[in-house]
């Protein structure tokens, strides 16, 4: 195969994800129990074969700096092996914050001449699916493709939030885009960008020049129309799995298709990796379940201590469901705590979260209550459903015994 950078947009954080990025970037979010959002760009490029990588990071980095290390979690290390972050920096000449994702990686057009990779891969760092990039640049470069961008099916309903094109059906593959329109209001075309963009050098580094004098400077809205008109655009059909993470509901949609006994990701069977020296994970004890513990269609880890009832819900490592307490429906991170006899429906907990005996967080038929990292829900509270906690708040924060949908506790 030829030689090949990947870039992985990284750096972002989007406020539909409300508290869960308050303190870290969205590629960083805990997935799955066990996972971050980014380890699944990082391990399919790892299986296929690509291991020199660039990660544009921006926002709140230290938890994404901390999740990477030194790449040998993906085995990118040594000779041509690399994981290396990006933040923004300082030179001799003028710089800036990354102003948009195509600014990201113009201003480390030096890393990539610095590589000298015959062709450059950009993906997006916060989107759940499984892919052979080695298939895609085969396809990109039997094609004689100057640009290849990947897409997946959509239903026009719904999708004004994608780039849309259309694509000629040259083989099952994909083939020619006709047609390109970012986030249009209405539209019928029906093949989404899955952000993940394959280039020859040379006209990456010749598009991001001619963008960098605009005050647009962004992938799907700048530099793909740019393209279309004067290069040769291919589309790859992604037919596999794909879960957009950018909202709550997306977001545990996408993290409740690993649950059921014919889940739609199936992390097992992908090879799924992650940094387990990260000090979320390593050291954890044995998880305990209790004699009086009821567990049903649920994912746990290490670390986990079960002595009550959880239905359908994903706990990360450290969590403890005490005697009597409730959990159904809901994802809560590392080192939790649900106190004996408080019940917690269709609820997100950030990491380092209490909620106190008897309590009642959320509703099992009611829009999502997502409580931010290292908060102390007091005793005896009821939240409803599709209420928003910030983070850090102790029990004294909390100024009524009731709150309702809509309202944020802060």
């Amino acid at each position: 195969m030829a030689q090949v950078l990947a870039m992985i947009l990284a750096g972002g954080r989007v406020g539909e994800l409300d508290v869960l990025t308050f303190f870290r970037p969205k590629s960083v979010v805990p997935y799955g129990g066990l996972y971050r959002i980014i380890d699944f760009p990082m391990s399919n490029l790892m299986h296929s074969d690509i291991e020199n990588v660039g990660i544009l990071s921006q926002y709140r980095p230290f938890e994404l700096i901390s999740h990477i290390a030194n790449g040998e979690p993906w085995d990118m290390m040594g000779r041509q092996r690399r994981a290396v972050i990006l933040p923004p920096f300082q030179g001799r000449g003028s710089s800036d914050w990354y102003k948009g994702t195509a600014d990201a990686v113009y201003q480390n057009i030096d890393f990539i001449r610095l590589n000298d990779p015959e062709i450059v891969i950009v993906l997006s760092g916060d989107h759940i699916y499984r892919m052979d990039y080695r298939k895609l640049i085969e396809f990109h470069i039997e094609k004689k493709a100057d640009f290849t961008v990947a897409f997946t099916r959509v239903s026009p309903q719904g999708s004004s939030r994608f780039g849309l094109a259309s694509i000629e059906d040259e083989d099952s593959r994909g083939g020619r885009v006709t047609e390109y329109k970012e986030k249009p209001k209405s539209s019928n075309l029906e093949w989404a960008s899955l952000t993940i963009y394959v280039f020859k050098t040379d006209l990456l580094i010749s598009a991001l020049t001619d963008n960098a004098t605009n005050t647009s400077h962004e992938f799907g809205k700048d530099i793909i129309p740019m393209l279309l008109k004067k290069h040769r655009v291919y589309g790859y059909k992604h037919t596999g799995y794909w879960g957009y993470t950018r909202t709550i509901d997306e977001y545990y949609h996408t993290s409740m298709d690993i649950l059921g006994c014919r889940p739609k990701v199936d992390i097992r069977s992908w090879e799924l990796r992650t940094n387990m020296a990260n000090d979320s994970i390593r050291d954890r004890k044995p998880a305990f379940v209790g004699p009086s513990a009821e567990i049903e269609d649920s994912f746990f880890y290490c670390g986990c201590s079960i002595e009550g009832t959880v239905k359908r819900s994903i706990l990360f490592p450290g969590v403890s469901v005490e005697k009597g307490a409730v959990v159904e429906d809901s994802i809560l991170f590392f080192d939790s705590t649900v106190k004996a006899g408080a019940r917690v429906m269709r609820t997100i907990t950030d990491s380092a979260c209490t909620v106190s005996a008897h309590a009642d967080i959320g509703d099992p038929a009611d829009k999502l209550t997502v409580i931010g990292m290292d908060t102390m829900v007091p005793e005896n509270i009821r939240i409803e459903g599709g209420v928003s906690v910030h983070p850090k708040l102790k029990a004294t924060a909390f100024q009524k015994t009731r709150y309702v949908a809509g309202e944020v506790i802060q």
